[in-house]
């Protein structure tokens, strides 16, 4: 399984994913602000995996910080987590991630400066190893949903490159695959970015999984030829009701199978779960630059070169469209408002 996020010593390796699937590069991240420029610029994404980094770049902010007072300590500390939340406002792990360290901290008996440096690596290891383990679990409850010779339909980016682990919705694919049943993908391009096409495709070719890609125009008329079974993909929030944000073209995958009657799957850790935010409408949408949609791969024009472009990078699917949603404590089914209140929500679990 490739690594995407490595903490070396005095700072973290990143595997560069918009170099991906042309050239495997890693980067070294020195500073909170390197940290900030790699989850802002997509080097590194996907929910859980821009939480890791953003914990283990707390304590880069602190690296370089000889002596502090406790009172001046967490009026930093809540300066940088600002700062990081920042990079991106939709995917709650980010913010969860910041949150639980803060949190931890704030529960240290005393304040010793080199002890606390010393937490909040301990803590983002933690952070880290505990995504590996959701996954896992995520990977095993999910075949609960998947049969032999299932046709799989997915949407983005949501395995290793995009987790601390084997990832949510290409999790439960992996593990399928390694159960020997016989499974076959369809992946969509996911425009603008890429990431379907870039990244899953590239993913699930290193690990022999059959998988076709098709343009996210092709969904329907896949879906109308009877050949996807059910559609798996993953999320970046939650909120209370079950509605999900995940990236632009989910909510257009759930209107669809739901009227050709296919089961709509999301795999997604607790850590996703946002209960603070009653429905969908509340959960903020990150809109992003013009030019992602006016080139190809950021590079390429497609179009007039100043034409007026709009690029939310996400889209919510209210639960109602939702079969179920795959945790690492299990299967969740409708009614969520009920049903996740009867499920002891651990957010906290490392």
């Amino acid at each position: 399984m490739v690594k995407t996020i490595e903490w070396k010593e005095e700072y973290v390796r990143i595997l560069d994913q918009t170099k991906l699937p042309f050239e495997t590069v890693y980067i070294d991240l020195f500073s909170i602000e390197e940290v900030f420029q790699a989850i802002q610029q997509l080097k590194i994404r996907g929910a859980p995996a821009i939480g890791i980094v953003a914990a283990y770049g707390l304590l880069l902010a602190f690296q370089t910080v000889e002596d502090i007072s406790a009172n001046d300590f967490f009026d930093l500390l809540n300066e940088k987590i600002n700062y990081l939340n920042s990079a991106r406002p939709t995917a709650v792990n980010l913010n969860w991630a910041l949150q639980h360290v803060k949190t931890e901290l704030e529960n240290s008996n005393q304040f010793n400066f080199d002890i606390i440096r010393n937490r909040l690596l301990n803590i983002a290891i933690r952070i880290h190893e505990d995504d590996r383990h959701r996954c896992d679990r995520i990977s095993q409850f999910g075949q609960e949903i998947l049969g032999n010779n299932s046709r799989i339909l997915t949407h983005c980016n949501t395995g290793a490159l995009a987790t601390g682990g084997v990832g949510t919705a290409l999790g439960v694919i992996h593990k399928a695959h390694e159960l020997e049943k016989k499974i076959k993908v369809f992946a969509t391009e996911s425009r603008p970015v890429l990431q379907g096409a870039r990244l899953t495709v590239w993913e699930l070719e290193n690990s022999k999984i059959p998988v076709t890609l098709i343009c996210d125009s092709a969904a329907a008329w896949l879906i109308k030829q009877q050949e996807v079974d059910l559609v798996l993909l993953g999320a970046d929030r939650i909120a209370a009701d079950g509605s999900t944000a995940n990236k632009i073209g989910t909510y257009n995958l759930a209107i669809l199978a739901n009227y050709h009657k296919i089961p709509f799957y999301v795999a997604a850790p607790f850590s996703t779960f946002d209960s603070s935010i009653k429905d969908g409408q509340k959960i903020p949408i990150e809109h992003r630059n013009a030019d992602e949609v006016r080139k190809i791969f950021n590079t390429f024009p497609i179009t007039v070169e100043e034409v007026d472009c709009w690029n939310p990078a996400f889209d919510i699917t209210p639960p109602d469209l939702i079969s179920g949603i795959i945790t690492e404590e299990g299967v969740i089914y409708p009614p969520y408002e009920l049903n996740l209140k009867k499920v002891k929500i651990n957010q906290t679990k490392t």
